[in-house]
């Protein structure tokens, strides 16, 4: 052969190579557009996700709340989801019901409502959703199943969206359904009903909050159909099913990511941000959680967009799911709508386009790798991802567009440095295109959208370690909240109480509410247990004044060491000292009180305070009772470590006063 035919295939062949890794992609709205943008969201709740959160002194506690929702800041969040507090634990805690029993409406119990009314203060548009995980027991009518009377659960519901407005000037725009693993056709409809009769036609139901089931029913019921707003499926992967799109309903993953929020985790939710529209035609992506604002060692500690769960340091952290929510939200707002050209990457990765209608273009590319964007659920099926030039050509109504602004995170796992949300120079567009050289594990953002910014406060204060020296006599006569700082509670509910008989030294306390057990999906232990303080503790001093409202079968505890909460709280172990209002009392290594370290008489009866103490140190615990020693010598081999915590022998009226923890 030639020699110079030989260079001319020798360069055609370099050419052929190079342009395997050159793509070119048309954005365009000439024939139209895809679905409606209903935006990025988190969720508080599914429980007790945001219970250190309120604790926060200022100005962190703002701040804190500024990363989350403030527009062009940090997440600008378009969408919170709370939980309707059932009284129940729903994963790392239990949130308190507005009905704690039939005859009982208390609009100001929890947290959510003050949530609500801050992301509300910061972004008025933000679209607010409530669904109940669990329901007090009195829905359920002694079953663990709320819709034997589904016109009882309904009307529970539509109180709370009606309390939401009359008390708080909230309004709600969506409530879901309760159960990840079944739902009710009927009451969906009961609940559509009652929604409508008392003039709540704008609030949409989304269902089943689980997976894409319900559609094939409302395939087939013109009234469930009629009565759903939109498909809500939890951790789909990405994906969707035939039938769901069938429905032509809003598609939604009412509940996503619930990935540690470490670089990996911000890799998982860049991922899904796109691919759940790209794969799954899902128009609006919800994290669990909102912020990671519960004891670490409770179930998936750190499992949200940001970290704040030291309320007593001030201490916070801004983690890179943050930055990589803002990369859309910045950007689109609900009410935008996706180009149909949208779509996978030649060599990996995915990108989204989306347009407000009037001139205004926002793209989104990310090139994550699979190992760093696994998600904790579903399995991710492996792909390959690498380097690659894309071009984007504009055309439609975009083609006159001359530059667009570029922010671009580089997660940089080679070099542990990674770099996020960074302004670069605006790229100029020649001739309606423009080309990127895409490295691996990136997220850019190129939009016409001039307002993004990356917002930021001082460096909050150190992380300190829960204080060794802890008091609470919960003497608080205007509480802004009703549980008392600090306490997670993990089974019952916990909360302040004002006894108006009592002019003595005990007329604030804080009180165990529920007498029956709720309606739940997750695992309550048989007694209520309220846990706080360091889980490494190891040697300590618990004291707490207690008081029992049961003759016949009351009995308290408080305890140390206590190494499970959350859905595992069942089999929690430690060290619980218990007394009884039969005049007896036990010591046991384990909160079901099966494992018995000592026992005998204490004397104990309703109606009476007494004053516990518990000292653990090494293998030996010890025990006092008005301050004289009732035990001793009990040897306790397991556990190490964990929280301080009191609570009841079973859902009964208890209080509890002057509690005290001081830890070595």
């Amino acid at each position: 052969m030639d020699w110079k035919l030989s260079v001319v295939f020798l360069t055609a062949f370099l050419f052929s190579l190079d342009c395997c890794f050159c793509q070119t992609y048309v954005l365009d709205d000439t024939k139209g557009l895809g679905r409606v943008f209903d935006g990025i969201g988190g969720l508080s709740g599914g429980g007790a996700t945001s219970r250190l959160l309120v604790n926060y002194a200022e100005p962190y506690r703002s701040q804190i709340l500024d990363y989350l929702f403030k527009p062009n800041f940090g997440a600008s969040l378009h969408i919170l989801k709370v939980e309707i507090g059932g009284d129940a634990q729903t994963t790392d805690g239990t949130e308190p019901s507005h009905m704690h029993y039939e005859n009982d409406e208390n609009y100001f119990r929890g947290y959510e409502w003050w949530l609500m009314k801050e992301a509300k203060k910061r972004n008025p548009n933000i679209t607010l959703i409530g669904l109940p995980w669990a329901f007090p027991g009195w829905v359920g009518h002694g079953k663990n199943w709320p819709y034997d009377f589904p016109d009882i659960t309904a009307s529970y519901v539509v109180n709370w969206i009606l309390g939401a407005k009359q008390y708080h000037d909230l309004d709600i725009q969506y409530v879901g359904i309760w159960n990840e693993r079944n739902y009710d056709a009927k009451y969906i409809k009961v609940l559509r009903a009652m929604l409508d009769k008392v003039g709540l036609t704008g609030v949409g139901i989304i269902a089943a909050d689980g997976d894409w089931s319900i559609a094939n029913s409302m395939l087939i019921d013109p009234n469930l159909n009629e009565s759903v707003e939109v498909i809500g499926a939890h951790y789909p992967g990405t994906i969707t099913v035939q039938n769901a799109l069938k429905t032509q309903k809003q598609l939604w993953s009412s509940e996503d990511y619930s990935t540690f929020n470490d670089e990996v985790g911000g890799g998982c939710w860049a991922r899904i941000l796109n691919q759940n529209y790209v794969n799954g035609k899902m128009t609006a992506t919800i994290s669990w959680n909102l912020v990671a604002s519960y004891y670490q060692e409770l179930p998936f500690g750190r499992d949200g967009l940001m970290t704040a769960q030291e309320p007593w340091s001030g201490n916070y952290v801004v983690d890179s799911p943050i930055w990589i929510t803002a990369h859309t939200t910045q950007f689109t707002q609900p009410g935008w709508t996706y180009l149909q050209t949208v779509g996978h990457l030649a060599q990996g990765g995915s990108y989204v386009a989306l347009t407000n209608g009037k001139g205004s273009l926002t793209v989104v590319i990310e090139t994550m790798t699979h190992d760093h964007s696994v998600c904790i659920r579903p399995p991710l099926p492996h792909f390959n991802v690498t380097s690659q030039n894309a071009t984007f050509q504009l055309k439609g109504s975009f083609a006159s567009i001359k530059e667009l602004k570029v922010w671009r995170s580089q997660f940089n796992f080679k070099t542990k440095k990674p770099s996020f949300f960074e302004k670069l120079t605006p790229l100029t567009i020649k001739d309606g295109s423009f080309t990127l050289n895409l490295a691996e594990d990136e997220v850019y953002t190129l939009t016409t959208v001039t307002t993004g910014s990356k917002g930021s406060y001082p460096d909050p204060p150190p992380s300190a370690r829960f204080p060794k020296v802890y008091k609470d006599d919960f003497d608080v006569r205007n509480p802004p909240f009703s549980e008392a700082p600090n306490f997670a509670d993990q089974t019952g509910v916990f909360e302040y109480h004002v006894n108006l008989t009592d002019s003595g030294p005990h007329v604030f306390t804080l009180r165990q509410a529920l007498t029956e057990r709720p309606v739940t999906w997750a695992a309550d232990a048989d007694q209520t247990i309220s846990v706080i303080g360091d889980y490494q503790w190891q040697n300590l001093e618990v004291t707490c004044d207690v008081f029992m409202e049961n003759v016949k079968s009351s009995g308290v505890f408080i305890a140390a060491r206590v190494d499970k909460g959350g859905q595992s709280i069942r089999s929690a172990k430690g060290v619980f000292f218990w007394v009884f209002a039969d005049g007896t009392y036990k010591v046991t290594n384990d909160l079901a009180g099966q494992t018995v370290l000592a026992e005998g008489q204490s004397g104990t009866r309703a109606y009476g305070w007494y004053n516990l103490s518990l000292t653990v140190k090494g293998q030996y615990a010890a025990g006092m009772l008005n301050g004289y020693p009732l035990w001793k010598q009990a040897v306790v081999l397991t556990p190490k470590n964990g929280w301080a915590a009191i609570g009841t022998r079973s859902f009964e009226l208890a209080q509890f006063d002057n509690f005290a923890v001081v830890a070595e």
